[in-house]
């Protein structure tokens, strides 16, 4: 436990509270010059996710996948790598789930893990991928894997066309009960909201995140490499087994995202026309959450719930929801442009300090 919260530094925590602070305002701002008031927005917003069980259950899905695809883009940067690619994995991870819980029909003990099993490896070896192109041929993971978001998209539809699909339907026939992810007792008790197990997935994830990195050898020598890859393999560590080890581990999170979203929200596929977004939201809530994964948790229900009650702003206080957009993106600036961050919680900090000292 010291070792973790030494990890969250205090630096490290005040600076994404500040960007959140400074976000919210410039929101606020954005608002007013758009002839809105911000505090019957932001009190929609708040409203609509809290203001009954449906809708917190409903926002609770929303942040789900968002936890996932967050850990899965701060794994790989705490090993030194930028994993772009977990909206692929998390395309690729819905697809293995699709494809078990459609095509088996065996009893749930073993049907439900065995589809959850299969969308988490896919979405791992598809990162795997990226990572083995990297550290056998040098390819920077960037380019490959921003490439293998659109063929993940388009083998995807191929699938699901090919194999999968319902007749005179744009998606996939519906998975097997025996498969499924949904709580069917919570989500009655909270009016039919979609409340799955993969939220505990997701939190068992950003457990094991944690474990892995820091309580595990294998986890010390992902770390070593992600910071010298030089000083790693003079100490006797197979960097490019690491690299690929990193990015598989890193997919099998986005993979994640994906299943959960196939066997406890929806129950089948679609034939998409774009990505649903995920992964680059992923992006986001590994920034915002300094690539920890309290932080990430922390930055997923954040993430989560500006989009989910954007449409409370929308509907009650006639606000776009475009600007919740504006407000996720003044979050994310703050947090790259951490130096206005710093600059602003700098003097707060000298006047605490002087005023301890009184």
């Amino acid at each position: 436990m010291d070792k973790l919260m030494r990890i969250m530094t205090k630096d490290s925590a005040l600076v994404p509270l500040g960007a959140i602070l400074l976000g919210l305002l410039f929101g606020a701002l954005v608002m007013l010059v758009g002839g809105y008031n911000p505090i019957v927005a932001y009190a929609a917003l708040l409203d609509k996710v809290f203001g009954s069980a449906y809708d917190f259950g409903e926002a609770v899905r929303e942040i789900t996948p968002l936890i996932l695809t967050g850990l899965a883009v701060a794994f790989a940067n705490r090993t030194g790598l930028f994993n772009i690619g977990a909206e692929g994995q998390f395309i690729m991870g819905m697809t293995g789930a699709a494809i078990v819980g459609i095509k088996f029909d065996l009893p749930w003990i073993i049907h439900m893990p065995l589809a959850v099993i299969a969308g988490a490896v896919l979405g791992g070896l598809w990162g795997g991928l990226a990572g083995y192109l990297k550290a056998k041929r040098g390819v920077n993971e960037v380019i490959t894997s921003i490439m293998l978001n659109w063929t993940a998209l388009f083998l995807a539809n191929y699938i699901v066309n090919t194999f999968l699909l319902q007749p005179g339907q744009q998606r996939s026939y519906e998975i097997h009960e025996s498969a499924s992810l949904t709580i069917g007792w919570l989500s009655e008790l909270m009016g039919n909201a979609r409340v799955h197990w993969g939220t505990l997935i997701a939190l068992a994830g950003a457990a094991i995140f944690y474990i892995v990195l820091w309580r595990t050898r294998q986890g010390y020598e992902l770390r070593a490499v992600g910071h010298n890859p030089e000083a790693a393999r003079y100490a006797g560590m197979n960097v490019n087994s690491n690299i690929v080890r990193a990015m598989f581990i890193g997919g099998v999170f986005a993979g994640l995202a994906g299943v959960v979203d196939v066997l406890g929200v929806f129950h089948y596929q679609t034939v998409m026309a774009g990505s649903p977004g995920y992964g680059f939201d992923g992006v986001a809530v590994a920034l915002l959450g300094g690539n920890n994964p309290i932080g990430v948790v922390l930055a997923a229900i954040l993430f989560g719930s500006l989009t989910y009650g954007s449409a409370g702003m929308s509907f009650a206080a006639d606000v776009p929801p475009e600007i919740i957009r504006v407000v996720i993106g003044s979050v994310i600036f703050f947090v790259a442009a951490h130096g206005i961050v710093r600059g602003l919680i700098r003097p707060l900090k000298g006047k605490s300090k002087k005023e301890g000292a009184a």
